[in-house]
């Protein structure tokens, strides 16, 4: 059961890892694009690829038709990787029980975004967790959990990359010991959770008056999307690559506008290396002040 490309690789190693899904469960079809046609998703076009036969699209996960649909498939294991909240109804079916894969070392950065979460706060090590599906969310039993370092400049999408290839090894190496019956699980301490909420736009706002770490954090945080932003005027820009230097001045203060963008933080200041102006394409900073005006004093924010 999954929907975004993150959960892809974990579907392709299974069926090359001899636990072929015999169904798949997804989102239903969207229009996608600038062109508006409707198309599936990533999961689906993947299961497709490889033959599966067997698709459910749920509209509503708690509809009673998909957990009789689920049911009815009498599955052995049940594997989640970026799906909905599923009631018990529908994880309770599988015989030998229902697994998440989750991007975090558990119990850390419980929630829906846990690789922009961890980046924003500055972590140097994230992982990625299985566990036994309960009803609360992200807080069963724990089968595997595999830390990596991340890089000091590493992007969410950089890591989004390197964790969903990870966590497909996870999955399958779960699932074997699931069916061999040796899946050895530890509870969570919950006095070590963490929340990792939904991003919001407001979520995306850009304060200049944190130090330049925290704002380096915070950008790559939310790059490639949803983005962190800053307004000059009416105007929102979009800052997905930056990295910190030195300079001083007012939080917000354009410090720097020839060969590259500096900007005043808190403490310190942050070199924007990758912007993008609504409604425009995302473009290197040296690029992006050919064709757009933004004097030294210029106060962003």
């Amino acid at each position: 059961m999954g929907t975004p490309a993150f959960a892809v690789p974990s579907l392709k190693a299974l069926a090359r890892g001899g636990f072929r899904p015999m169904a798949v469960a997804t989102g239903p079809d969207k229009r996608r694009g600038r062109g508006g046609r409707t198309s599936p998703t990533p999961v689906k076009a993947a299961a497709e690829a490889l033959g599966i036969r067997t698709i459910v699209q749920p509209p509503q996960v708690k509809a009673p038709s998909f957990a009789e649909a689920v049911q009815a498939l009498q599955p052995d294991i049940i594997v989640v990787v970026a799906f909905r909240i599923l009631p018990r109804t529908v994880f309770g079916a599988a015989r030998l029980g229902a697994f998440n894969l989750h991007a975090s070392l558990l119990p850390r950065y419980r929630g829906a975004a846990p690789i922009n979460r961890a980046l924003m706060a500055g972590e140097t090590e994230t992982g990625v967790t299985t566990f036994f599906l309960q009803d609360r969310v992200d807080t069963g039993n724990v089968i595997l959990r595999w830390p990596t370092r991340i890089d000091p400049e590493e992007t969410a999408g950089m890591l989004h990359d390197r964790l969903k290839v990870l966590g497909a090894r996870a999955v399958v190496e779960t699932t074997r010991r699931i069916a061999e019956g040796r899946a050895h699980t530890a509870p969570q301490d919950a006095c070590l959770a963490t929340p990792a909420p939904k991003i919001f736009v407001d979520d995306c706002s850009i304060a200049w008056d944190r130090p330049a770490a925290e704002v380096h954090n915070h950008c790559r945080g939310l790059s490639p999307t949803p983005g962190a932003w800053t307004l000059h005027g009416t105007h929102r820009l979009k800052i997905l690559r930056t990295r910190t230097t030195r300079g001083a001045g007012h939080p917000g203060t354009v410090l720097e506008n020839r060969s590259q963008l500096v900007v005043a933080c808190q403490s310190g200041a942050i070199a924007v290396l990758r912007i993008q102006q609504a409604g425009r394409r995302p473009m290197d900073a040296e690029k992006f002040l050919r064709g757009y005006a933004l004097p030294k004093g210029t106060r962003l924010g």
